[in-house]
């Protein structure tokens, strides 16, 4: 019988994902239980389902790729922002020796980060397997156990959706069925060393799991887990990912219409995006400061005021030529300072470096934490906006522009609806998703699902240092498909060929 550790709050020892060596489970004997003690009761799966949300904030450990600045599933967003041309910075720094900015980790197999991608959103997958495996015979009420079930499937759905578009090529809904290989799809967690499947059947299985969450509709107290609107907010997200405009527009319309998280107010827009309680978001992680990382924490690498070396001297700046296309009276247009002095862009001590275009749009959540804030992983704006894209792509041009400018003006009070059409009306709804969504982690992810090259030769204040000069990758490069790690191909004999 399969042994794992429950420590405090958590059910700390993840399962391993598939290709993992044992020295990744922890089998501290003193404190071990068996898999049927942990599920017995409703009340110890939701130790374990708690367990996978304090994973995705969690920084790295040397048992889960020691990766500098890795703090769980934020770290892996904020990695993926780099890989775009909207968020940068002036400096190389660790973003640049970790390979992801210049596009060499997705390409090494032995890179850290990339082994950190993998095994993080595998390890939430065990964990989740563990309980949708268990919760149906435990003790408990019908309704917690099915709400228990539906955050597992909503989880296990939301890793699956990064695990294939990081190690599988694009969804192609012109060319369906996509047989082309992603990574291996354990849905139990007794699965081990399984072979890689198609993007069409994870694809398919990310459906299922979500439709399965929103029959349960998962209604848990706090914004912290993953609630049926996440499940519909992620069934829209994917939808679009696949090209399935229809699905699309079903979802993200019923969380829109549903006005469960109403987008934000001008003014709660500038108090830095640090606040699980804003009214729009859909789920994120509000860690305290017990449980944060003070140096390695998202907010350390990306809040304007963390006190921390990294970000003093390496403030976040957002891509100028997109800047300058922000109307002037757009409250997102304040979320960045073209030219800051120290009137305009006051700073904690003199310690902190100005960069021109540099971000205020995060800030630290308390003063007496360096580093501390809530991140999001669903927002509303983000189902607005995929309303808008899909109704565009899908020719309904009326309906696109009025989705378009329900966000639109809640963010600049003298917007008017936009008149244009066609490709100008896509690339309106494109730049806004491009400023609403920065340092969320969705520029590079857009790229590769649309097919388009990454050219920052056309952002004015790139500065080409900080990614090793690589500035431009031409549309369908293979450096879009991250490799297979190297250490899950020697662990697993049945993974199958290394993508291309």
């Amino acid at each position: 019988m399969k042994k794992i550790l429950l420590s405090g709050v958590l059910a700390a020892a993840v399962l391993a994902g598939p290709g993992c060596k044992k020295e990744y489970l922890q089998t501290n004997p003193t404190d071990r239980v068996d898999n049927v003690a942990i599920f017995a009761t409703a009340d110890n799966a939701n130790v374990a389902l708690n367990g996978i949300y304090r994973y995705m904030f969690e920084r790295t450990t040397a048992t889960t790729s020691n990766v500098q600045g890795k703090p769980g599933v934020a770290g892996i967003l904020l990695g993926i922002d780099f890989m775009g041309e909207d968020l940068h910075q002036a400096n190389a720094t660790w973003f640049t020796s970790t390979g992801e900015g210049n596009y060499v980790a997705s390409r090494n197999d032995n890179a850290g980060s990339n082994l950190y991608y993998y095994r993080t959103f595998f390890r939430m997958i065990g964990n989740a397997n563990a309980i949708i495996d268990n919760i149906d015979a435990a003790e408990g009420t019908a309704d917690a156990k099915a709400r228990i079930k539906a955050e597992a499937l909503t989880i296990r759905a939301y890793s699956y959706s990064y695990l294939v578009q990081f190690y599988g090529n694009r969804y192609d809904p012109n060319n369906k069925p996509n047989n082309q290989l992603a990574v291996p799809m354990p849905l139990t967690a007794t699965d081990s060393k399984m072979p890689r499947v198609s993007v069409e059947t994870i694809y398919t299985q990310i459906i299922k799991d979500l439709d399965a969450a929103i029959a349960l509709n998962a209604v848990p107290a706090n914004k912290t887990h993953a609630s049926v609107w996440v499940a519909r907010g992620l069934r829209a997200r994917v939808a679009l990912t696949m090209g399935d405009y229809a699905t699309a527009i079903t979802f993200a319309k019923q969380v829109v219409d549903g006005n469960q998280f109403p987008l934000m107010s001008i003014a709660d827009y500038q108090t830095g995006f640090n606040n699980l309680n804003l009214s729009e978001y859909m789920w994120g992680c509000n860690p305290t400061t017990e449980q944060g990382d003070t140096f390695g924490s998202v907010f350390a690498q990306i809040a304007y005021n963390a006190n921390t070396t990294y970000q003093r001297g390496t403030p976040k700046m957002i891509n100028s030529a997109l800047y300058d296309r922000i109307s002037s009276t757009d409250v997102r247009k304040k979320m960045w300072e073209p030219t800051p002095t120290a009137t305009n862009f006051p700073l904690p001590t003199t310690a902190f470096t100005r960069r021109p275009y540099m971000s205020r749009k995060f800030s630290v959540k308390t003063v007496g934490d360096p580093s501390l804030g809530d991140y999001p992983w669903m927002r509303s704006a983000e189902m607005h906006l995929i309303l808008a894209e899909a109704y565009a792509r899908s020719g309904q041009t009326a309906l696109a522009q009025a989705a378009l400018f329900a966000l639109v003006s809640k963010r600049d009070l003298s917007a008017t609806i936009s008149t244009k059409i066609g490709t100008a009306l896509i690339d309106e709804i494109m730049d806004n998703r491009r400023v609403e969504l920065w340092g969320e982690g969705f520029r590079y992810l857009d790229l590769k699902r649309l097919n388009l090259p990454l050219n920052r030769t056309a952002v004015p204040n790139y500065v080409s240092a900080s990614v090793n000069d690589v500035m431009q990758i031409p549309a369908g490069d293979p450096r879009f498909l991250f490799l297979i790690p190297r250490d899950e191909i020697n662990a697993n004999p049945n993974l199958g060929p290394q993508n291309p």
